[in-house]
């Protein structure tokens, strides 16, 4: 760590007077972190390092720093401290393109307070600071200068403030630069970073995604409904994606309506390719057994790629061995075949190892070469330029407070199987089994299984939107809220999603194989052996009726309740309530 400057520019005395100040700021920022997230830390003592006079500037040879252990010599000046966040992992990032590797220097840190304001997956912790810590190899390659403190290093105060507070007082760079915050909570602790450190701060945009916020909110403005289709038509526009002149190509926008075919188990499932833990993944493996054992999840086996090049192959093998079926089968759900078709990748995505324009633009390619069909390609296409795009605009359209938005008015806790998945129910049995052994399950499991459960009996969302954000790999909050509270829990009354995604077992039954091995059986409406989602939902449409029932995608099954005769709705109302008493 650099203290120990030679051969420092000369400076005018005001010059120095003023980054001396704000030196001072900075050590008392540092020192006023120390508790900050992370009370169970030691912080260096501060007089491990002794702050130069003015005049001895060129003598600074070797001072301790503040980092525990560290000692540099003949270091040079820091113009800027680079941070680096761990989903920000792309050499593309806006901050590491404007700053200086001869002058500027970079910080990564793994901190508790990120591994536990959800408790979040094993996996997922493990797979991050591994990803992490190749990042910072990876740009060590490329000439950078990285400080990188890890969780157990002595002194880490276990938070995003406490480190860079550590690491101005440290370097004493004349500012810091980072690139905007993905997530709200983590953005308002940019907020106070400058007043606290005494220095600036500047905060650029994030330029790894398709569509820039304020193009986003130039979008929305003035719109009655902000439906996907018509930005995801947008985005297909402004990309080029499968286009052909100013239309698309084949002559529809969307190719949703061939992509629900119901899976066989005889068909072959390609698996995601299995990459085996390096050194560095073992030992970050240990670690988080150490620190983080009791929160929910398999650790092992570690299957996950952790360096760009193991995620390029990854989406490679996607594209040559499942994209020609994922089309077809995209929505399909098969016991024991946790991955079906999917390519595996939006964990990559997300922490930056992969970028969602170029992994577009190869899945067209592949059509165009025609090794995969249309609605393949467009069905791939629309989930990286369409959804993820979209719920990220709509993230930061409504934050903060989305989150809170509860219009059904649910609050039931959230089951104990969501966590155990001791259920008898075999559809959400098997969801939550792959949850905990891979910190994975595809969008339809998530949306139509242990989201529309959770729709019908009424739970609350702000829990499961915090059981969402924290079993899966890929769940970071700008991605994972919209579509908990929004599309999954009809939370947001409307605004993301065109009628709530309401489901009797029904559906389950024709995208699946589950019902066929289900303790309960999915023909009957109510009773003790009838299918749960089926009086659930029914029951849903009962409750709901005020509030659904203007709907024009949801009026035909109100009209449908009305029929039942009195009695049977009293039997739906008594199986309903027998369910979910089983909840409690």
């Amino acid at each position: 760590m650099a203290l120990g400057w030679r051969g420092q520019p000369r400076v005018s005395a005001a010059h120095r007077r003023s980054r001396q100040g704000r030196r001072r700021r900075a050590r008392g920022a540092a020192r006023g972190a120390q508790g900050i997230g992370a009370s169970q830390h030691r912080q260096p003592d501060r007089g491990e390092a002794r702050q130069p006079e003015s005049g001895d500037a060129d003598d600074r040879s070797e001072v301790a720093s503040p980092y525990r252990g560290h000692r540099t010599t003949g270091a040079r000046p820091v113009s800027r401290l680079v941070l680096v966040l761990g989903d920000q992992l792309s050499p593309s990032l806006s901050s590491l393109k404007a700053a200086d590797k001869a002058r500027d220097r970079v910080l990564m840190v793994e901190v508790s307070e990120e591994a536990t304001y959800v408790r979040h997956h094993k996996k997922k912790i493990a797979f991050l600071f591994s990803a992490m810590r190749h990042f910072a190899e990876e740009l060590r390659g490329a000439g950078w200068t990285i400080d990188y403190v890890k969780l157990d290093d002595p002194g880490n105060t276990g938070s995003f403030t406490g480190e860079v507070a550590r690491a101005v007082a440290a370097q004493q760079p004349d500012s810091v630069l980072v690139t905007e915050a993905g997530e709200w909570r983590v953005a308002q602790m940019f907020v106070g970073w400058e007043a606290a450190l005494g220095l600036p701060v500047e905060i650029l945009a994030d330029t790894r995604f398709v569509c820039p916020l304020p193009v986003f909110r130039e979008w929305a403005e003035g719109r009655k409904a902000l439906r996907m289709e018509y930005f995801y038509r947008e985005m297909r526009r402004r990309t080029g994606l499968l286009m052909e002149g100013d239309k698309p190509a084949g002559g529809e926008w969307n190719y949703d309506a061939e992509n629900r075919k119901a899976a066989a188990p005889d068909l072959f499932m390609p698996r995601p390719p299995v990459f085996v833990p390096d050194a560095i993944t073992q030992e970050v493996m240990a670690l988080v057994e150490a620190r983080f054992g009791n929160h929910f999840g398999d650790l092992e086996p570690f299957q996950f790629a952790v360096t760009r090049a193991d995620a390029q192959a990854a989406f490679a093998a996607f594209v040559k061995r499942a994209l020609p079926r994922f089309g077809d089968y995209q929505d399909a759900m098969l016991e024991g075949e946790p991955f079906l078709y999917h390519a595996v990748i939006a964990q990559y995505l997300n922490c930056g190892l992969l970028d969602p324009l170029a992994v577009c633009r190869a899945v067209e390619a592949a059509w165009q070469a025609g090794r995969v069909p249309l609605n393949a390609a467009e069905g791939f296409i629309r989930q990286i330029i369409g959804w993820r795009e979209y719920v990220r605009g709509i993230y930061w359209l409504t934050m903060p407070g989305y989150e809170r938005r509860n219009y059904l008015e649910h609050t039931r806790p959230l089951p104990a199987f969501y966590w155990t998945a001791e259920t008898d129910m075999a559809c959400v049995r098997a969801a939550v089994t792959q949850t905990r052994q891979h910190a994975y399950a595809h969008h339809i499991q998530r949306l139509m299984v242990t989201g529309t459960f959770a729709l019908l009996a009424g739970i609350d969302p702000h829990e499961l939107h915090e059981w969402y954000l924290s079993v899966y790999a890929d769940a970071y909050e700008w991605v994972e809220l919209p579509n908990t509270v929004g599309m999954s829990q009809f939370a947001d009354g409307g605004m993301l999603a065109s009628k709530p995604y309401a489901a009797s077992g029904a559906y389950i039954n024709r995208m699946s194989n589950h019902c066929g091995t289900c303790r309960y059986d999915v023909k009957q409406r109510t009773g003790p052996n009838a299918c749960p989602f089926n009086p659930l939902y029914w029951d849903f449409i009962a409750r709901h009726r005020g509030k659904i029932g203007g709907n024009p995608r949801m009026a035909q099954m109100v009209r449908t309740y009305d029929k039942f005769a009195d009695d049977e709705k009293a039997r739906i109302a008594q199986s309903a309530a027998a369910v979910l008493a089983k909840l409690s």
